[in-house]
């Protein structure tokens, strides 16, 4: 199950306390102070991990504790550090510091590359045992300090899929099956609207030493920046891509106006998505006979040409017409956005 959001409460162990102690040896009457340090507490340590896409984990496990460090002992003896705690996330997980109400504070930090580590919360210092305190004219002390208090922090995790492509289309454009067709996804495919309920993820390889990573998302209709249909739970996971890719049925009536609404939902959910190089992409080419292919095909180049200065890629990705070329447009759009 693909889960993108949750959120948890983390706590960082306490220090330990440091002792208050004296030597007590047989012959040794007035022995000096021998009290040792407390042990830090653990801190909550945020790992990036390749291997993992969802935050599904995150939806059961809500809080995370680190344990307290030990308590310092006579014969100064240091109390040991306790050990940190460690939550593996997936590369492109925005962290945000939360108050008990869940309204947010601030971007905490974000994981992007795998192993990176951060501390989101860090574990108390422990204490000074008395004989920290020993000096010349103070040779036996009484004073030793308590263990520092470990953060904690409450925190929302938002999960936002790393893609270099990101396809974006009406329900029923032909995403899944084109997606199918030149990457190594395989995701559910069907006649009906929102097939896809999740975002799906594919390589798509131009030769042994070249490829890049493309992101369907569930279909976009009207009104999806304001939560209608399952747009705005999906549009984050194209926030990141370098390139978009608008795909665009051409049986349907007026395909000019579905790209135009397709731009404005992006546009009215994040405005830097206008800024993205983006291709459009006319699908579903097969369906067309050929006796009006060549009008048709015509007069959409002119119509997108004129009102949008774009002209568009016609394709099929049932049967791989134009796919190769649409794989290459991409990739030289890449290399030029990078």
């Amino acid at each position: 199950m693909f889960i993108d959001y949750s959120r948890v409460r983390v706590k960082a162990g306490n220090g330990g306390n440091g002792c208050c102690s004296f030597r007590h040896e047989k012959f040794v009457p007035h022995g000096g102070p021998d009290g040792g340090n407390g042990g830090k507490g653990g801190d909550v340590i945020a790992v990036g991990d390749r291997n993992i896409n969802t935050l599904l984990y995150y939806r059961y496990k809500k809080l995370f504790k680190a344990k307290n460090g030990m308590h310092g002992k006579g014969k100064n003896l240091f109390g040991r550090k306790a050990e940190d705690i460690i939550i593996r996330l997936p590369i492109g997980t925005e962290i945000y510091e939360i108050n008990e109400n869940k309204k947010r504070i601030r971007k905490f930090t974000e994981i992007v590359k795998d192993k990176q580590r951060i501390i989101l919360a860090r574990g108390g210092k422990g204490g000074r045992g008395n004989a920290q305190f020993a000096s010349s004219t103070n040779q036996a002390p009484r004073k030793c300090e308590q263990g520092k208090q470990g953060e904690e922090k409450y925190l929302e995790l938002v999960l936002k899929l790393l893609a270099d492509v990101g396809l974006v289309g009406f329900p029923n454009a032909g995403k899944s099956t084109l997606i199918s067709a030149i990457s190594s996804a395989h995701p559910k495919i069907a006649e009906y609207k929102f097939t896809t309920l999740e975002p799906v993820l594919g390589v798509v390889k131009l030769n042994d030493f070249t490829s890049f990573v493309m992101a369907d998302i569930p279909g976009i209709i009207e009104n999806a920046h304001i939560g209608k249909g399952l747009g705005l739970q999906f549009l984050k996971h194209i926030q990141k891509a370098k390139v978009l890719l608008f795909l665009i049925d051409i049986t349907d009536e007026n395909p000019l106006n579905k790209y135009e609404t397709l731009k404005k939902e992006l546009h009215l959910y994040d405005n830097k998505l206008d800024q993205k190089k983006f291709l459009i992409g006319i699908n579903k080419a097969d369906l067309i006979s050929k006796q009006e292919y060549s009008k048709r095909i015509t007069s959409l180049k002119a119509i997108f040409k004129n009102k949008v200065n774009e002209e568009p890629l016609i394709i099929s990705a049932v049967t791989g017409f134009n796919i190769d070329k649409l794989k290459d447009r991409l990739y030289k759009l890449l290399q030029s956005s990078a």
